[in-house]
């Protein structure tokens, strides 16, 4: 499997699609922002992004708002997921899959230990956050 070292150029880095999702989680004041490129890890989307919300109701607004800006924007979302419980509600964006999540839930599956081959590419400038490395298993 190949995986993407360089990052890409900056005007390549941000679709429009990719533009309307992360205004629509900074106007929501989504916590803890990841935008990760997973080209090359996966066939399903070309990035990922992961958000989490302060409470239910507020994960349940922060996806609303993603699909009504991706809408705007001229993008249909395949589907949602997760909106009833809102611990964790899944849109799905065919090229931008996004993840927003209760701050414990977050943590509980780890969704950037999963797919953190790939280069991160932060959300904004301001939301400039590191993540952290692959954890290694040792065998018991």
């Amino acid at each position: 499997m190949t995986t993407r070292t360089r990052l890409r150029p900056r005007e390549e880095r941000a679709s429009p699609l990719q533009h309307a999702v992360t205004t629509a989680l900074d106007d929501m004041k989504a916590v803890n922002v990841r935008v990760l490129d997973v080209r090359g890890l996966t066939d399903i989307a070309d990035t990922m992004v992961i958000a989490s919300g302060n409470s239910d109701r507020h994960v349940r607004s922060i996806a609303e708002r993603v699909v009504e800006k991706a809408k705007a924007a001229g993008f249909r979302p395949l589907g949602t997921e997760g909106e009833r419980d809102g611990e964790w509600v899944l849109v799905d964006l065919q090229d931008v899959v996004v993840h927003v999540m209760l701050p414990r839930v977050r943590e509980f599956y780890g969704l950037e230990r999963l797919w953190d081959g790939g280069p991160v590419v932060p959300a904004s400038p301001a939301a400039v956050a590191p993540v952290a490395g692959r954890r290694r298993h040792t065998p018991r």
